[in-house]
């Protein structure tokens, strides 16, 4: 049987396309290791923050009472203006109480004259004592005389530094630096009859105390990270604005009774409030510097993934593969993961493209970037508010 030479080639031909065509489908299947953006992470020294919520409470708070019944003349202050220890506010009618020092004055001056007629008698009968011309009973109740006189001398004294005490609180001054608030009782009043009328109170707001709670097992966590340290806890304060206070807090009070009803601790802080613009009883946002936390790992918060087992993240090992790692995630401080168990030093974290990484599988890490906030500037010369595509987007517009 002859063979035609002309189906020969052909066949031949035929035959190197199939196998050229087998060698492309074998290449597609072999697809490079997918590229994820990553992290490197290092043991740090993390600040122990917390955003809390605190309340504004002066420094001292003095209520200025009538500390004497009269009536009120006038109030000397200005509503709402600061005043210095001393000053004067307020005016009581002191006519009832002069008339009261005029009468202890006389009082005063009785007693001394019984006393010098008491004591020129005992004196006589001292001098006559050893003469025998005076009876021992005489001479008794001489002296006896003179010790009483004298007591009511000093009683007379004690009255009439009393009344003048008593006119000199018709003067109602300020007992403390502060700012003075609303006049309680309107002039002609009678006040201070039985009770010590409150007139006004001044407080003291600068600098100001921070009132908040927290729960005991984060006070717990925050004094081991202070003995730890040996820092001073800070605060910053967020003005209901939402704009930060320049001047930073001191953490000053740590209260060791457990609110039964909320099941927190009071703390409190002082903050400095030199130009009075923050003001007693304002809810403010805190930002509390409680400590520090040696050997933590700040993750971004993209590469923390949680599932039945717990909170996980991925990483490129050495080899080039991706593995999965079960750490400890304490709490957020900022954009960031704070982990304290499960990292080591210098393991690569997937933070963007983990949908496309496998545990076992290999992937090619890349430096990770964050994404471009709208208005800020744009790394790379992009225009800021453009968010550049995640390589699976790419793939589905390309599909699209």
């Amino acid at each position: 049987m002859l063979v035609n030479p002309r189906s020969l080639a052909l066949t031949a031909a035929l035959a190197l396309g199939l196998a050229a065509c087998g060698g492309d489908e074998q290449a597609q299947g072999a697809p490079p290791p997918p590229e994820v953006g990553v992290v490197k992470v290092q043991p740090q020294t993390v600040p122990l923050q917390k955003d809390l919520v605190g309340r504004l409470a002066p420094f001292r708070s003095a209520d200025v009472r009538a500390r004497v019944p009269g009536v009120l003349q006038r109030r000397v202050y200005e509503e709402g203006s600061d005043v210095k220890a001393g000053q004067v506010l307020f005016l009581i009618d002191p006519a009832p109480l002069q008339a009261e020092v005029g009468q202890a004055q006389a009082a005063l001056a009785s007693a001394r004259a019984d006393y010098a007629n008491a004591k020129a008698n005992a004196d006589r009968a001292r001098r006559l004592a050893p003469t025998n011309f005076i009876s021992r009973s005489d001479l008794d109740n001489a002296l006896a005389a003179e010790r009483s006189a004298a007591a009511a001398v000093e009683q007379a004294e004690a009255a009439l530094a009393n009344a003048r005490i008593n006119l000199g609180y018709a003067t109602v001054r300020s007992p403390i630096d502060g700012r003075a608030g609303k006049q309680q009782v309107t002039e002609g009043a009678l006040v201070g009859q039985g009770t010590a009328t409150l007139l006004t109170t001044v407080d003291q707001i600068d600098p100001l105390y921070v009132n908040f709670s927290l729960s005991v097992t984060e006070l717990e966590q925050i004094r081991r990270a202070q003995a730890g340290s040996g820092s001073e806890g800070e605060v910053r304060v967020v003005l209901p604005d939402g704009t930060a206070y320049a001047r930073t807090g001191t953490l000053d009070f740590s209260g060791d009774v457990v609110d039964p009803t909320t099941g927190a601790i009071a703390l409190r802080a002082r903050l400095p409030n030199p130009d009075k613009r923050l003001l007693p009883g304002t809810y403010v946002t805190l930002k509390a510097v409680l400590g520090e936390q040696a050997n933590a790992f700040l993750v971004p918060q993209a590469a923390l993934l949680r599932d039945a087992q717990g909170a996980y993240v991925l990483v490129v090992g050495a080899d080039g593969k991706v593995a999965r790692k079960n750490v400890t995630a304490d709490r957020l401080q900022g954009a960031d993961w704070v982990v304290t168990a499960g990292l080591a030093a210098g393991d690569q974290v997937i933070v963007s493209g983990i949908q496309r990484a496998q545990p076992g599988q290999p992937a090619k890490p890349t430096p990770w970037q964050p994404q471009a906030q709208p208005g800020a500037p744009a790394q790379g010369g992009k225009p800021a508010g453009q968010v550049p595509q995640q390589p699976a987007q790419q793939d589905a517009a390309k599909k699209d």
